[in-house]
């Protein structure tokens, strides 16, 4: 790394600083609000705060950097095209500020990237490529197309001018909140949390900053305990957000330097921080910004008789991906329960089961018939019933009626 490589320069506050007087001068960056959560805090024993930063424009807090990067390219005269590689968020912080400052853009995502953010990021204004199977596939072809003269390539998180734009939350944060004592980010490469843990820490070293990663895209805990960044390949989580696979020199030292703990969560609590916010906070985020959330309700995390913040970073939620976690936590909930009853063959036994789930409240949604099984008799069959239940009560009592009506029933989810 030479001296003229952004990644070498230190962030510091006044970077912050002056980051925050140039997101000033645009309505593309907002003061995002912080809310006020009494079913998060009865369960955390704490006095909670939800910050919506997924209530920017493009969805997520990305703007921020991206548009703290761009200006000064602007500012300096550096470049004409822009060129990022992102699997959403930073994609669309990219193209919205590009579009605003007059720069061309050129955004390459992987070609697993939802739908719903390939077009967002197109209707901010931005060219995209699809090509490698992953963040990092798309960061290598990125860089090929920024070879170009007055063409600049846009770290997602690698680069002090993103990481002091990120770090102009912990502002907006204070605002809101001056007496917090703890404050819960979700890191992917490191950017938000390193910025913002820098400006937090500045304003109140009592602060305790908290890092939060899914548990099959951690990095952070292995870099910090072998004192270098180390890449993960197996990255495998619904908070795509986050599903970065490493973490940079920068950044890094940054979480190091200002971050107190860094925990992680699972996928199962990540989706059940997605269905709880959207149930008692009445807010839609994706997986990286309810896994803040899911760490507050964690055992991992003690933030009991504390103000804690937990940052939702992002709403840009794929629609089959909230399908695939409805369904989950439906199923978890036994709200969708799956009951495989064995009957003899015979007219009139699906009629009647169904009478029997239907007197109960409940809504069959399928039902299938089994005849071809090596469990069953001759002349005997299976009838497989997807049903929707108010809870566990009332999935109780359907098995408990089918059963008093002599019938032998397995739930099987």
């Amino acid at each position: 790394m030479t001296a003229d490589d952004p990644g070498h320069r230190r962030v510091t506050i006044d970077d912050i600083e002056a980051a925050r007087e140039r997101l000033a001068s645009t309505d593309i960056v907002q003061s995002t609000p912080v809310d006020y959560s009494r079913s998060l805090g009865r369960r955390a024993d704490a006095e909670v705060y939800l910050k919506f930063e997924h209530l920017q424009r493009t969805g997520s807090f990305k703007t921020r950097g991206a548009y703290n990067k761009l200006s000064r390219l602007v500012e300096a005269d550096a470049a004409d095209t822009v060129v990022a590689a992102s699997a959403g968020n930073h994609a669309q912080g990219v193209a919205l500020a590009a579009t605003t400052l007059g720069l061309d853009a050129t955004i390459v995502m992987p070609r697993t990237a939802p739908q719903a953010k390939v077009e967002a990021t197109e209707g901010y204004g931005a060219a995209v490529v699809l090509e490698g199977t992953d963040f990092q596939g798309a960061v290598a072809h990125a860089r090929t197309l920024a070879d170009g003269d007055r063409t600049a390539f846009v770290p997602a998180y690698d680069d002090p001018d993103i990481v002091a734009g990120q770090g102009t939350l912990a502002f907006d944060l204070l605002d809101d909140v001056p007496k917090v004592d703890t404050v819960v980010l979700p890191i992917g490469g490191g950017g938000l949390v390193g910025g913002t843990a820098l400006a937090l820490k500045h304003a109140d070293p009592s602060i305790r900053v908290i890092g939060v990663q899914a548990d099959d895209a951690a990095t952070v805990p292995t870099s910090l305990d072998k004192g270098h960044p180390c890449d993960r390949e197996d990255v495998d989580t619904i908070a795509d957000g986050i599903a970065t696979g490493n973490v940079s020199e920068l950044t890094l030292g940054l979480i190091r330097e200002h971050v107190d703990e860094v925990v992680t969560v699972s996928d199962a609590e990540i989706a059940h921080g997605i269905l709880l916010l959207l149930e008692r906070a009445k807010q839609l985020v994706e997986g990286a910004g309810a896994a803040t959330a899911a760490a507050v309700l964690s055992e991992a995390l003690d933030v009991s008789g504390e103000t804690v913040v937990p940052v939702l970073s992002g709403g840009n939620l794929d629609m089959t991906m909230l399908r695939t976690i409805l369904t989950h936590e439906l199923t978890a909930r036994s709200q969708n329960i799956r009951l495989r009853v064995r009957i003899d063959d015979e007219p009139g036994r699906m009629h009647e089961l169904s009478g029997v789930i239907a007197d109960r409240g409940a809504n069959i949604r399928t039902v299938h018939h089994h005849r071809s099984d090596d469990a069953l008799d001759v002349g005997e069959a299976f009838l497989v019933f997807l049903v929707e239940t108010s809870g566990a009560s009332q999935a109780a009592d359907i098995a408990a009626a089918v059963e008093e009506c002599g019938y032998r029933i397995e739930r099987i989810n």
